[in-house]
């Protein structure tokens, strides 16, 4: 155990490495933690409780093939022992005390006491766990300007050479051949930076055992941002963060806990919460989000990276040790199958837009509208960043990837320099030399650069600053796919500057539908039959993908079927007379009758265009019977609360008005195109995500209605200062937006 850790906390109350208050070996070892008690090196299939101080039974357990058992949610306090249940006598090891989060608080000598170098390193965190950190430096003489990667992908393994032929450039740029594992912290090495990547506890080389953004990963993100800023060779004494998805996503989490020497977050490509990814609209994501976390659990297991034999083999014991606690993962995935409700005590926790007020340095964040893994929710974020001190939010039709996409990546470098370097921005010699190497293997197109930051001019970084803070906090690159020499690429055609999320000029323009299957200014006011669809019962696992299609290519290969007769419910506007931009969400208000009591909806809204092609541009889904609407409910977007007290089932064969919202969106619908809303089964609009439906004992047909008495309508978020100067782009062209040839459809009328 670290010198500096027993320093702090009596040894006994940590780990048992003798049996406090006796001579005698302990039975097994055990670490008191924040609300935990950590098991190790006990006999397998070995059933074991927690005993308070009065001795009464708090929890009760099996240890695992490892001999090692984890007692999560233990109330802080002391006095605890950990014993056997049935071997006569019992073996017995403590007094144990349970830290509180607020107790938990090492002095900062904790974080003084600790040295990192160039190369693999363990940082021991508060409750003596140690998580696997791999650093790597720039040329030249420290400070270095340094960030911090945090994920449970594989930060930490130890780095190799980007490309052997490009060895001879290793003197002025070590990354090359001592390239961080994770992209971001990759491009931030190439640019200058030191890197520090760390894996989270319960992955690759760090103890304990995985379980999604628990409190212990939050703690353990404050404890690696100090440790990290108290190193000799780190400039100005604070740190950065990067990455994208899960390393982005860590950013929102760790920064809520207030790191003092923390400096700046730049997360990209991040969800807006657990629950908008892992059930969107309510539905399971049987898709990407269970397969992404069953694979990081997979991974979370002893060995499960890969690499860490490799370092235990090298006789790194700490990697070995650390392992042993790897079997004692949460199963996230069923957890998530077991949820029907939003349950704000046990939920928010895993919801940034609850806690990214709290966020008080600055923040650049960058998300795709059509991102196929994280998915497009992210827009709950955009206005609740309210502690930040500097703000800058971009965002724009794209995919996952789409945040390295070079008027993204430029200013991502922009905002560490000016606030993690904390100098006017620098312009690396290899730049124009590194940059097409990076979208070469990024993007495949190897004509991307990236210009010289446009604040590189001002005579001091204080100057550069204010002239940053000056500009809109919310950046929306339009057409993104259109913009450059090739189709597809990823550049736009135009930008745009909002002062809000949503933009205050908002127009909020209503279209009805009407009884010859069209939309409208006009509500209608006649009496017609409902149109009907059938509910798809394999809708939800179908792709946009053609087989051995990848999203990620400047244009993929999509597979994206017109809806069969009888499984849609359509309406379609007049051309319009002029361009139209829309910025925002939209809300789908529909009157639905159902003959069970409930029904998986999505709507897909989509540009009919001159062309006579068709153009995805964004969805929206809900089970109907969670999307009851909370207090923030606004007219172009429903807010489903998702909480048992708005749900209601579906009263068969009676009217109820369901509001579906979409996700967040920017599109330009051109004069002359039309506007399309689709009403279907969800599937078969999405790459990646997939859809696990309700399931009803025959065939069911739901009816829209679209007359005076039940007037469907979708709101629009339209921009009426704002005027695109581009024309019509190719289709396909856009990235995240799939095209098809238009093709009418005919609504099938109620009997």
């Amino acid at each position: 155990m670290p010198r500096v850790l027993r320093a702090w906390v009596p040894l006994c109350l940590v780990i048992a490495l003798a049996a406090c208050g006796s001579d005698d070996p302990p039975p097994f070892q055990v670490r008191a933690s924040v609300e935990q008690l950590h098991v190790t090196h006990a006999p397998p299939a070995t059933e074991l409780e927690v005993v308070d101080a009065s001795g009464a039974q708090v929890q009760v357990g099996t240890t695992d093939e490892l001999g090692s058992l984890m007692f999560r949610k233990v109330p802080a306090g002391a006095g605890y022992h950990v014993r056997t249940t049935t071997a006569t006598p019992a073996l017995t090891t403590g007094p144990f005390e349970v830290m509180s989060v607020a107790s938990s608080q090492p002095p900062q000598s904790f974080y003084d006491g600790q040295t990192l170098d160039a190369g693999f390193h363990y940082i021991t965190t508060r409750d003596g766990t140690t998580l696997s950190a791999y650093v790597t430096f720039p040329a030249g003489d420290p400070p270095y300007p340094t960030v911090v990667t945090y994920s449970g992908y594989d930060p930490s393994k130890p780095g190799e050479p980007l490309d052997a032929s490009l060895s001879g450039l290793c003197d002025v740029e070590p990354a090359i051949c001592d390239a961080p594992n994770d992209p971001s912290g990759l491009i931030a090495a190439l640019f200058g930076y030191a890197t520090v990547n760390v894996n989270i506890r319960g992955t690759g080389c760090s103890g304990g055992a995985f379980d999604f953004f628990e409190t212990m990963q939050l703690l353990d993100g404050y404890d690696v941002i100090e440790t990290v800023a108290a190193q000799p060779w780190v400039m100005h004494g604070k740190v950065g963060m990067v990455g994208l998805s899960y390393p982005g996503i860590t950013q929102m989490f760790v920064a809520s806990t207030r790191p003092p020497h923390l400096a700046a977050i730049a997360p990209l490509s991040v969800i807006g919460s657990a629950n908008t990814t892992m059930l969107p609209g309510g539905i399971l994501n049987d898709g990407f989000a269970t397969t992404w976390i069953t694979n990081v659990i997979d991974k979370a297991k002893p060995y499960g990276q890969g690499w860490e034999q490799a370092q235990v083999d090298a006789g790194d014991a700490q990697c070995e040790d650390n392992q042993l606690l790897h079997l004692q993962y949460v199963d996230n995935v069923e957890q998530a199958r077991q949820v029907t409700y939003y349950v704000p005590e046990e939920h928010d926790q895993y919801n940034p837009a609850t806690f990214v007020d709290k966020i008080d340095v600055p923040v650049f964040l960058a998300c795709a509208w059509q991102d196929e893994q994280t998915g497009p929710y992210f827009f709950s974020l955009l206005d609740k960043f309210t502690s930040s001190p500097a703000l800058r939010m971009t965002v724009y039709n794209g995919v996952h990837v789409d945040a390295f996409q070079p008027e993204v990546l430029r200013e991502w470098l922009t905002f560490l320099e000016l606030f993690v370097a904390d100098r006017v921005p620098v312009d690396p010699p290899l730049r124009t030399f590194l940059a097409p190497q990076l979208y070469d293997s990024v993007f495949h197109a190897s004509d991307l650069d990236l210009n010289e930051s446009r604040f590189s001019d001002y005579a001091t970084v204080d100057e550069a600053i204010a002239a940053w803070k000056a500009e809109p906090p919310l950046r929306a690159l339009f057409e993104s796919g259109a913009g450059g020499p090739t189709i597809g690429e990823p550049l736009p055609t135009f930008e745009q500057s909002f002062t809000a999320w949503p933009p205050p000029a908002t127009e909020a323009v209503r279209l009805y539908a009407q009884p010859d299957g069209s939309l409208a200014a006009d509500a209608p006011t006649e009496t017609a039959p409902a149109f009907t669809y059938a509910l798809d019962p394999d809708a939800g696992y179908v792709s946009i993908l053609a087989p051995g299609g990848d999203v990620w290519d400047l244009l993929p290969d999509y597979d994206w079927a017109q809806p069969a007769a009888g499984s849609a419910v359509v309406f379609e506007s007049a051309p319009l007379t002029e361009d139209q931009v829309m910025f925002g969400t939209a809300s789908v208000d529909l009157w639905l009758r159902s003959p069970v009591d409930d029904a998986d909806l999505e709507v897909n809204l989509t540009e009919i265009r001159p062309d006579g092609q068709e153009m995805y541009v964004q969805s929206g889904w809900v089970r109907a019977s969670l999307s009851g609407s909370g207090d923030d409910a606004t007219e172009l977007w429903p807010a489903p609360t998702f909480m048992e007290a708005q749900a209601a089932p579906l009263v068969p064969g009676t009217w109820t008005q369901v509001r579906v919202g979409t996700a967040g969106f920017q599109h330009v619908f051109r004069a002359g195109s039309r506007i399309r809303v689709s009403v279907d089964t969800p599937g078969d609009s999405r790459a990646e995500w997939f859809f696990k439906l309700k399931e009803f004992s025959g065939p069911v047909t739901y009816e829209i209605g679209h007359d005076v008495d039940h007037p469907s309508s979708v709101v629009l978020p339209v921009q009426p200062d704002v005027v695109a100067p581009s024309a019509l782009p190719p289709c396909p062209s856009l990235r995240g937006q799939q095209c098809r040839t238009y093709a009418p459809y005919v609504n099938t009328a109620a009997m």
